[in-house]
């Protein structure tokens, strides 16, 4: 079998890179994959049985710019003028703690192949023919979308611990509506080994598990294995219930995934809680705060909140809380809408005779807090009623 012809093979600068390798080199894994799905291809690795210092030798012959981004591991990074693209000597795996591993070189395709997680990421593809190898039969495994570890489920999670994670990420992403049962029964019982890994592998997976598509079948084969209690500290029970409404609720009504809003479904709504396992995640400072704004209360009305917030947090509210009679008309004020400016500031007190100090910054609060009761009146309003705003704020 052939892979199709596809653009990404036409980037700029990779024929020179192939030419460059000597013709001994495939491309391998995701970009492999994801043609034969008809897929969009962002990322192109090659593997090659060069040795990491070789192939830079090669490449800086043929003046292509090349980094030694993981050498130890085999990896260069060749800078093309369409994007990097990583090339990784054959490897075999000499030792493992379920957290890192200790490899050798090899020439041996089929060697390397057996050390890779899925048989659908063991696909590789010769460069000049298109040719396919598949050492584990995971052409059928991808035309039937299913997902399976090479070999013993068991031993290539053990190998390393975060592939728990990346069976259910592979799960939503393509294995439509079915599990594999020695992978689902591998990773279940080895879900607790998940609590030794850093915080930020676990992450990461978990917000690209949550950014695709429809991650609802994943989620729930991992609520169902209990595999959340090793990933956060704590879920409501109820999490099940509302994590699916909202993906039925982002799939009604043609809504970008967004991973922090689902995130939100999954996490107590206790905002102190919820905070507190954003901060163990190891999450950006920018993801917690968003955390924290989409547990906050509303106050009932829509734009208020989002004025308070952003129209994006006031949003996922009302996907995440609102009740079904009310999510459209949420929707709708929100649609095409930016909070206004506060026409008023300090200045325009201290000009009517208010003294500089705390006073101002007080009075201008109680001020706004009536603008936005009022539903962000114009600037001409506001300022001819400004007398009529409590008149006692500026004696």
């Amino acid at each position: 079998m052939k892979m199709p012809p596809a653009d990404w093979t036409e980037r700029r600068g990779l024929a020179a890179l192939i030419t460059a390798l000597g013709g001994e080199a495939r491309y391998v894994g995701g970009a492999v994959r994801d043609t034969l799905l008809g897929r969009e291809v962002k990322d192109v690795d090659i593997a090659t049985p060069l040795l990491p210092e070789d192939v830079m030798e090669r490449l800086t012959a043929a003046s292509i710019k090349v980094i030694p981004t993981g050498i130890a591991h085999g990896t260069v990074t060749a800078i093309l003028p369409d994007g990097p693209i990583e090339i990784t000597t054959l490897r075999r795996d000499v030792s493992t703690d379920g957290r890192r591993a200790t490899v050798a070189f090899s020439d041996d395709w089929q060697e390397d192949a057996a050390r890779r997680d899925f048989t659908i990421n063991a696909l590789f593809a010769d460069p000049q023919t298109l040719e396919i190898f598949d050492y584990f039969g995971g052409l059928d495994d991808l035309k039937k979308l299913r997902i399976r570890f090479i070999g013993s489920a068991a031993e290539r999670i053990a190998e390393d611990h975060l592939r728990i994670m990346r069976y259910f990420r592979f799960l939503a992403r393509f294995g439509q509506q079915q599990v594999e049962d020695e992978a689902y029964d591998a990773c279940t019982a080895a879900a607790a080994k998940l609590e030794t890994l850093s915080r930020e592998r676990v992450a990461d997976e978990l917000l690209k598990l949550l950014g695709t598509d429809d991650p609802g079948f994943a989620v729930k084969q991992m609520l169902n294995a209990g595999v959340f209690e090793h990933v956060v500290d704590e879920i409501d029970k109820d999490s099940g219930e509302l994590f699916h409404r909202l993906i039925g609720r982002e799939q009604q009504l043609h809504v970008t995934p967004v991973a922090v809003r689902r995130l939100v479904a999954l996490l107590p709504k206790d905002a102190e809680k919820a905070n507190q396992i954003a901060k163990n995640l190891k999450l950006s400072k920018k993801m917690q705060k968003a955390i924290g704004e989409r547990l906050l209360p509303t106050g009932g009305a829509i734009r208020a909140f989002a004025y308070r917030t952003s129209v994006d947090t006031a949003r996922d509210v009302a996907l995440l809380f609102a009740e079904d009679a009310d999510l459209s008309g949420c929707l709708a004020q929100l649609a095409d809408w930016q909070p206004p400016v506060f026409p008023i500031t300090g200045g325009d007190l201290i000009e009517r005779g208010l003294k500089p100090g705390p006073i101002v910054a007080q009075t201008l609060a109680k001020i706004e807090a009536v603008w936005i009761a009022e539903g962000f009146p114009s600037d001409q309003w506001v300022k001819k009623h400004l007398d009529d705003l409590d008149r006692t704020l500026l004696q």
